[in-house]
């Protein structure tokens, strides 16, 4: 405990027969006694030290407390644990688990750094290491996902996506954005999906001005990413998933001229689509009618653009009429522009509704991870905050794929931190071993066994 705490308890005289004391008095002990599985993920990646080893030390030698990639550590360990502001450093200093997860002592090695050593280490990146830190996580999480499959994944499905995230201050280049209604910064984030799996993967997230339009970035994000995995994986068939955001001149034809690229990109429905599309609806607002239920069919046809299109594309479309009752019938037509050759229903259905799943990983990084606190005033600050946000969410993510095969296999990152890192802990230290001396009726017990195991753990 540290000298500054002060040793509180409460007393509940009535609960039973005997009154009940609760006494914060308990020396060498964390609330956060599952992390270790943090630092065994980490370990196991070697995230953290790849991120920080794109980061130079520009302070004076004699007066360097905290080694940048303790800084680091500790802010990504933070964030993992649900600590995801700054300020927190101040509670968790002396937190001998803590200090476990950045390699100190827990017992005797110093307290961690304070909120206004970690506020200035957030502002020091500069856009050059904030880049390489961005390949770093990328190559990470595709070097994991390498050695996992041993290179033999038949597909990968690249989703990007926009997200909103509402400032509230003077944050620089956080500007009004319409259709959001706030003022905000619009970051990008990118996901994986492998073989059809469940899960999808972050891999890379990227902070955009809020005024910046849907596509801004797409083209490098893209480029690199399918560069990079077809590097690790020579034999995988490459697909691109797309929201209506990025239906931009630029992405479609970087997208046409890369070879062997398969992609789907949502349209926004214009006068030209609809007027292709009509004859389809009046067929399916027949058919509603009569119904009286929601009815949709599919088709396609090829479309241009007078100007920014340079030859036809192949768009397939969804023409729907929803019935919602109490409420008169809506039309409801959709469209996605592919290079595909499948039909128009199974593009739709089984391809692009898929990346639905896409909102899931995204609130989680909301409201999970908390990737929107972005309070900084710099700009560049703000990013270096999203890309820990990031790091920690990978780490949770390798987790989450540890308990494959259990009843928390798709467990929310919050549950997953409720259930296996917001654990009781007393740390008792020797000569020769730590140990964390953990609840004996835990519930979830033998699932984090297993995870340990998996993450590098032996039966002592």
């Amino acid at each position: 405990m540290s000298e500054h705490t002060t040793t509180q308890c409460v007393l509940f005289p009535g609960i039973l027969n005997r009154p009940v004391v609760a006494r914060f008095d308990q020396a060498q002990s964390s609330s956060d006694g599952g992390a270790v599985l943090l630092k065994a993920a980490d370990q196991r990646l070697g995230l953290t030290a790849a991120l920080a080893a794109c980061l130079k030390e520009e302070r004076q030698v004699g007066k360097v407390r905290h080694e940048l990639d303790d800084l680091l550590t500790q802010r990504i360990m933070a964030i993992a644990c649900g600590y995801e502001d700054a300020n927190d450093a101040a509670r968790l200093a002396s937190d001998p688990v803590h200090k476990l997860l950045v390699g100190r002592d827990p017992m005797q090695g110093e307290d961690l750094a304070s909120q206004p050593t970690l506020s200035r280490f957030e502002n020091t990146p500069d856009r050059k290491e904030l880049f390489r830190m961005a390949e770093a996580l990328a190559d990470t999480v595709i070097e994991r996902h390498r050695q996992r499959l041993q290179g033999r994944a038949r597909l990968i499905i690249i989703d990007l996506d926009p997200t909103d995230d509402p400032t509230h201050g003077a944050q620089q280049m956080a500007f009004f954005n319409w259709h959001y209604d706030t003022h905000c910064y619009l970051p990008v984030v990118g996901f994986l999906t492998f073989d059809q799996e469940v899960e999808q993967y972050l891999v890379t997230a990227v902070l955009r001005p809020g005024n910046a339009p849907g596509s801004a970035g797409a083209v490098g994000i893209l480029c690199r990413l399918i560069e990079r995995l077809r590097n690790a994986f020579p034999a995988a068939k490459i697909r691109v998933r797309l929201d209506g955001a990025f239906a931009a001149p630029e992405i479609l034809d970087f997208l046409d001229r890369e070879p062997k690229v398969e992609y789907l990109v949502n349209l926004g429905p214009n006068a030209v689509l609809k007027r292709k599309a009509e004859s389809a609806m009046r067929l399916v607002r027949r058919k509603s009618k009569a119904s009286e239920q929601t009815e949709h069919i599919y088709g396609e046809f090829q479309y241009r653009t007078r100007k920014t299109w340079p030859w036809k594309r192949r768009v397939v479309y969804k023409a729907e009429v929803v019935r919602v009752e109490g409420k008169e019938p809506r039309d409801n037509p959709r469209f996605v522009v592919t290079n595909m050759k499948q039909s128009p229903q199974w593009l739709y259905e089984e391809v692009y509704c898929q990346r639905g799943d896409l909102e899931n990983r995204i609130k989680e990084l909301h409201y999970g991870m908390e990737i929107g606190r972005t309070s900084c005033t710099n700009f560049w600050a703000n990013q270096f905050r999203v890309l820990m946000t990031a790091a920690a969410y990978v780490l949770m993510q390798e987790l989450r794929l540890g308990l494959a095969g259990t009843v928390c296999a798709r467990a929310q990152v919050s549950t997953l931190r409720e259930r296996f890192l917001k654990l009781g802990a007393r740390v008792m230290a020797s000569v020769r071993r730590i140990v964390l001396h953990l609840p004996q009726s835990f519930p979830y017990l033998d699932n984090f066994h297993r995870l340990a195991l998996r993450l590098g753990a032996r039966t002592a």
